[in-house]
């Protein structure tokens, strides 16, 4: 399969709709700070893969997905403390925590796949 644009990597996909799902759950967190970090990791595992995507070398894309997978790791380790701080529910948790998993999967998969 061939893929002409950032858009239709399903790694990418996945990541926006973690980034919808960080935003969403968040909404209403009024400690800015820890908000903005989630929110920013978030985005940042989406824009990873879309940027290592358009530099067009599969050397320096597979950099990027690994940048796009650390940020995803950041993610979850911070879906912890939101817990724990009851900024959201375990089900929120775990929904949120899955999607983090499915698209450190996916992005290692697709690393495999540029090597």
């Amino acid at each position: 399969m061939v893929i002409r644009s950032f858009e239709e990597i399903i790694a990418w996909q996945k990541a926006k709709d973690l980034s919808l799902l960080v935003y969403n759950q968040l909404r209403s967190c009024r400690d800015f700070s820890f908000r903005d970090q989630l929110q920013r990791a978030a985005i940042s595992a989406m824009n990873n893969i879309a940027e290592g995507y358009e530099r067009n070398g599969n050397k320096e894309f597979r950099n990027f997905l690994y940048i796009a997978k650390g940020s995803c790791a950041e993610v979850r380790s911070m879906l912890y403390i939101a817990l724990e701080l009851n900024y959201i529910s375990s089900q929120e948790f775990k929904k949120t925590n899955e999607v983090t998993l499915d698209v450190s999967k996916l992005l290692s998969g697709l690393i495999k796949t540029l090597k």
